[in-house]
């Protein structure tokens, strides 16, 4: 029998053990924490939904109308007007003829893979993707191959090369440890003329980039050559959930075939009533996005200033590159202890020698929060000579 206590020693000898802190309170973009008052830069809330009046009225009078729960999976009797009318307009934001509501991304992605491809097929996935869509592509059978980050030419050469009759290619929109953007025109037109499909994971883009929100495809402007979309819902828009958006055919084929669609019960309708609450916020207040990507301006000359090392990211996803796990989590205490909840990223949600902080930011910050969590920084981090402040 194997020795689980080991293996948990294990991993904290190597700095890679995870611990859950309790959140006592959420007031905004602080929470508290056995009493005490910690601005935080950890979570994907980017526009500051979930706290949104609008959005917490829209809950409360779903549940009301609704209850408290859903009772079923869609496909018996959980499939109340809230979902459906939800659909529809994620599908009119996003541009596309057909959405369907998942109960979470990590669902949505497995559902939609192991519904399209299997054994005999290919999938080619980047690098650094989340590891539902790996997972998502180990499950369902055809030959996962991993092309080499962004890199076009890397996916080129795998997909000329493959003999497979059905070809998937899956990226993330927005990368979820690094904060950069998929190159999606280029993966587009190399997957086109590879006779392949395209899947966008877009759930660190969905109501941040696009008109309206619509997200890292609408930026590019292409829905037409993007059959596949998933975007999460807990992450910009504030509330719960995930879907997938596509064709008439692309929905109805996961309505038959996705087992974490079937074999669930649906997310309280309540929750649907807050998230088409989310969805109008999100396509009629863009001034919340253009404070958000101030923000993002706004700490990076910041912390580049400070000579903190900081990846290429345009996105509300700002990671400082640390290197050492233990430096990692070490810094990350140190900014608790000071008030700031950041996250210390550490393998194997990224790869060996990469730990980082993750800082994520939020339109509701200020930005005398984020002048605050720089002099910590500054304190806490070391710079790109490698000395501690």
């Amino acid at each position: 029998m194997r020795n689980l206590s080991a293996d948990l020693n294990d991993l904290k000898r190597q700095h890679r053990y995870r611990r859950r802190r309790v959140v006592d309170l959420a007031v905004g973009t602080d929470i508290v924490i056995d009493g005490s008052r910690i601005s935080n830069f950890s979570s994907n809330d980017y526009l500051g939904l979930s706290q949104h009046p609008e959005v917490i009225r829209a809950m409360q009078r779903g549940v009301e109308q609704y209850g408290a729960g859903s009772g079923a999976a869609h496909l018996i009797t959980g499939h109340s007007k809230a979902h459906h009318l939800l659909e529809e307009e994620l599908a009119e934001l996003t541009g596309y003829p057909r959405a369907l509501l998942f109960s979470t991304g990590y669902m949505a992605n497995l559902g939609t893979i192991t519904s399209l491809i299997g054994k005999g097929d290919a999938v080619f996935e980047d690098r650094l993707n989340h590891a539902s869509l790996i997972d998502g592509g180990l499950m369902s059978g055809a030959r996962l191959q991993r092309y080499q980050h962004g890199d076009i030419d890397s996916l080129r050469n795998k997909l000329s090369s493959s003999k497979a009759q059905e070809r998937l290619v899956i990226t993330d929109g927005v990368f979820s440890m690094d904060g950069d953007i998929a190159p999606l025109p280029e993966l587009a037109k190399v997957t086109s003329q590879n006779d392949a499909w395209l899947m966008v994971d877009d759930a660190h883009g969905f109501g941040i980039l696009g008109k309206r929100g619509a997200g890292s495809v609408a930026h590019f402007m292409l829905q037409d050559q993007v059959p596949i979309y998933m975007a999460t819902l807990g992450k910009a828009a504030g509330v719960f959930g995930a879907f997938v958006a596509g064709s008439e055919e692309l929905v109805e084929t996961l309505i038959q075939r996705a087992r974490s669609y079937i074999y669930t019960t649906a997310i309280p309708p309540a929750v649907a009533e807050a998230l088409r609450a989310s969805l109008k916020i999100i396509q009629n207040d863009n001034e919340r996005r253009e404070q958000l990507h101030a923000h993002i301006k706004y700490f990076r000359s910041g912390a580049s200033e400070l000579g903190l090392q900081l990846l290429n990211s345009p996105t509300a996803i700002q990671p400082i590159l640390v290197g050492s796990n233990e430096a990692t989590v070490e810094i990350s205490r140190r900014l608790f202890d000071a008030g700031f909840a950041v996250s210390a990223i550490r393998p194997p949600t990224v790869p060996e020698g990469s730990a980082r902080l993750r800082i994520t930011l939020s339109a509701n910050h200020s930005e005398e929060q984020i002048d605050k969590l720089l002099d910590a920084l500054h304190q806490c981090c070391p710079t790109s000579e490698g000395s501690y402040a």
